[in-house]
C-alpha cells in the first residue's frame, strides 16, 4: 500500500483485512478461533437478547483487534472502533462509566489514527521501545491525574456502584493505550493489569445483575492475548530482534 493512500478508505477494501490477518503468529491463530469460539459460546447457552448479542460482537472484534495489535497489525481501526461504540453502550447501561472514558480513549488513541493517518500503521514493528526511568516518572503523574478525574466523576457527576474499582480498571487501561499509540512495548504491563481489573470489574458487575458474563470471559482471553505479546519470540513487541530478523529472511 503506498504511503499516500488514504487509510480511511483503504479500510474499506475487503483485499486490506486479508493482508491484516496474515503474518500472524501461529499462537495468535490458535488463540483467536478459541476465545471466538469461548465468546460465542458463552452468549448462545444463555436467553438471546439485545444485551447479550452486543457483547458478543463486541467481544469478537475487539479481541480479533487486540490480537492484531499484539502481531502489529493495524484491525484496530474499524474493528476497534466499532468494538469500543458497542462497548460503551454496554457499559453505560452497566454504570461502569470509567469504561465508558477508557473504551473512548481507545477510539481517539488507537482507532482514528489508523483511519486518518497512513503513516501510523506503518512498520510498527521497526518503532518499538522501552519506557527510561524519566518516562515511568511522567506516566505515574498521568496515572495519578487520570484516576483522580475518573473516580471523581463516579462519585459527583455520574454514581457508580463501583467507582474505586471502576476508575482504577479505566485508568490502568488509558494509560495502556497512550504507551501503545507512542509504541512502548511497557504497555502490556498495563493491559495485562488492566485485563486482570476487567476481569474482577465484570465478574462482579455480572454477579450483581449489571451485565452478563460474556464480557467477563472475553477480558480472560484479552489476558491470554497479552501472554502472546510476553511469550512468543514472534512478536516484536518485547522480542523486536527476533521479529526483525524473521521479517528479513
Amino acid at each position: 500500500m503506498d504511503q499516500k493512500e488514504v487509510a480511511l478508505t483503504s479500510v474499506f477494501n475487503p483485499k486490506w483485512y486479508v493482508e491484516q490477518m496474515k503474518g500472524w503468529t501461529f499462537s495468535s491463530y490458535m488463540l483467536l478461533m478459541f476465545g471466538i469460539g469461548i465468546i460465542i459460546g458463552t452468549t448462545i447457552v444463555a436467553p438471546l437478547t439485545l444485551w447479550t448479542i452486543l457483547p458478543m460482537i463486541a467481544g469478537v472484534l475487539g479481541f480479533t483487534t487486540t490480537l492484531s495489535i499484539t502481531n502489529v497489525r493495524p484491525l484496530n481501526g474499524v474493528f476497534g472502533l466499532i468494538s469500543a461504540i458497542i462497548y460503551i453502550i454496554v457499559a453505560a447501561k452497566a454504570r461502569n462509566f470509567a469504561d465508558v472514558v477508557l473504551q473512548l480513549s481507545y477510539i481517539v488513541l488507537l482507532d482514528i489514527p489508523v483511519l486518518i493517518m497512513p503513516s501510523w500503521a506503518k512498520n510498527v514493528g521497526q518503532r518499538v521501545r522501552k519506557l527510561n526511568l524519566r518516562n515511568w516518572g511522567l506516566v505515574a503523574i498521568f496515572f495519578v491525574v487520570v484516576y483522580a478525574v475518573l473516580y471523581l466523576m463516579d462519585t459527583r457527576l455520574f454514581i457508580s456502584p463501583r467507582p474505586m474499582l471502576d476508575a482504577f480498571a479505566g485508568t490502568i487501561g488509558i494509560t495502556g493505550s497512550l504507551l501503545a499509540t507512542l509504541r512502548f512495548s511497557d504497555q502490556y504491563y498495563f493491559w495485562i493489569f488492566q485485563g486482570v481489573m476487567s476481569v474482577i470489574l465484570w465478574g462482579v458487575t455480572a454477579m450483581q445483575g449489571d451485565a452478563n458474563l460474556t464480557l467477563f470471559f472475553t477480558y480472560i482471553l484479552y489476558l491470554a492475548n497479552d501472554g502472546i505479546s510476553l511469550l512468543d519470540k514472534g512478536v516484536a513487541w518485547f522480542h523486536k530482534d527476533n521479529y526483525l530478523k524473521n521479517q528479513q529472511s
